[in-house]
């Protein structure tokens, strides 16, 4: 006999008629300033539902009145899209507006306002890390910020892809089965990847580190290094891309930077495994799938100089989940 386990999932539910209540309870969820809800033709009344967890929510509202105010929404990624209704967002700036058959995502690396009247919205929240770290596995680059072009109309092909995804999301997070950690975090992912792959973005990848003393072309090919590391770059494309000779560019590395050009390499791609190890759990991927991604085909010597380099063993990195 089999019981189910705990539900990860919390449930927030809120309704009413009242317009002081909404206003408190909207600038809550979404981080909203400046709230004026006003009635409309409509019978005033707000119904809101978000089912999810930490990771992945899923919200549905009706607002039958107008409500306008400013939304910081940078602690999370949204999409949203109306089925009655509408408005716009992001006003005196990038303008878009939201009606029925257009998803649309928030503007997330500021503030935005927005003025909606009458609508029946649906929201799926993305934790930050959660989607920048699927953005990192599917592009091959470490996580960072990510900034989407919410003017921009997704393709209708990709709209559709999203909305059948989506349609599967909610039938296991809006579902009445329990749902475990690895389930959501499955229902996650997926979600993630779809809405990655719908929505035009970039990364706003870190800026790449440079030792102290590296100028000219060395610090020219450290940036190259960096852009390419995930590729079969080796020094004498590096030279070659910087205008230098191998015996030139290696001459130039001792005397700025006091190592090699191939020690650098080597250096840059071992700091991207364990930023991949920094962001992924037991189960979620493998030292030595992670190891040969990056080109260190030779698990003993790769264990070996990565506990040298970090003071730890790469298998301790991947279990010590942040």
């Amino acid at each position: 006999m089999s019981t189910a386990g705990p539900d990860v999932r919390h449930v927030v539910e809120a309704s009413g008629d009242d317009l002081d209540a909404a206003r408190a309870m909207f600038e809550s969820a979404y981080g909203a300033s400046g709230f004026l809800p006003e009635r409309t033709e409509r019978d005033f009344g707000y119904r809101f539902r978000s089912v999810g967890d930490d990771t992945l929510s899923l919200d549905s509202k009706r607002f039958d009145g107008r409500m306008a105010g400013e939304v910081d929404a940078t602690s999370h990624y949204f999409v949203s899209w109306v089925s009655d209704g509408g408005g716009f967002l992001d006003i005196d700036r990038d303008e878009v507006a939201l009606a029925p058959g257009r998803p649309v995502v928030f503007p997330s690396e500021r503030p935005y306002r927005f003025d909606l009247a009458d609508v029946r919205q649906n929201v799926v929240q993305f934790d930050r890390r959660t989607l920048e770290r699927t953005a990192a596995e599917l592009h091959g680059t470490e996580p960072a910020p990510l900034v989407f072009d919410h003017a921009a109309l997704p393709r209708r092909q990709d709209v559709r892809a999203w909305n059948a995804e989506l349609r599967e999301t909610a039938q296991v997070v809006l579902g009445s089965t329990p749902l475990s950690p690895l389930a959501m975090a499955e229902a996650a992912r997926r979600t993630a990847v779809a809405m990655l792959r719908t929505f035009p973005h970039t990364t706003l990848a870190p800026a790449a580190p440079v030792p102290v003393g590296a100028r000219g072309r060395v610090q020219q090919a450290i940036e190259y290094m960096h852009a390419n590391a995930d590729t079969p770059i080796t020094t004498t494309d590096v030279a070659e891309h910087v205008g230098l000779s191998v015996r030139g560019l290696q001459q130039g590395f001792q005397r700025q930077v006091g190592m090699s050009p191939n020690a650098m390499l080597r250096g840059i791609r071992f700091d991207r495994v364990r930023t991949e190890l920094r962001y992924h759990s037991v189960g979620e991927t493998t030292v030595a799938g992670v190891a040969r991604q990056w080109g260190f085909a030779h698990a003993g010597r790769f264990s070996s100089a990565y506990a040298k380099r970090f003071g730890e063993l790469p298998s301790e990195t991947l279990r010590a989940r942040r």
